[in-house]
């Protein structure tokens, strides 16, 4: 998975790069292809931070954000929220939908004249 992190108003440290991959990399347990994921972090007033992820599947794309005073419970809680997304498109094909058309039909049995009587 290719992994682009920016930070805007923050200086990206090692410690915040290795939780932020950490993180991302049990999103992988999901069986779903991941493409790429971009994350960028800003600082907000108030000393608010404000984490977003964008997470690229073959379908299209999963977006989470969370704002928090502390930038690793943002990133938990956004880690929290796409795997969320991921379980759900995951287990969507295999849902059980009301649809009749994909409903087993069952076979009535044949009954011949030598049964009848």
């Amino acid at each position: 998975m290719k992994m682009n992190i920016t930070g805007k108003n923050i200086e990206i440290t090692s410690a915040i790069r290795s939780h932020i991959e950490e993180k991302f990399t049990k999103l992988e347990k999901w069986q779903v292809d991941i493409i790429g994921c971009n994350a960028s972090f800003q600082e907000e007033p108030n000393n608010k931070k404000r984490f977003e992820a964008v997470i690229t599947v073959p379908k299209g794309q999963l977006v989470a954000s969370s704002v928090h005073a502390d930038l690793y419970i943002a990133v938990n809680e956004v880690e929290q929220k796409l795997e969320r997304q991921l379980n759900k498109l995951r287990h969507k094909p295999e849902a059980r939908r009301a649809s009749h058309s994909d409903a087993p039909v069952e076979q009535e049995e044949q009954v011949t004249q030598d049964e009848v009587f």
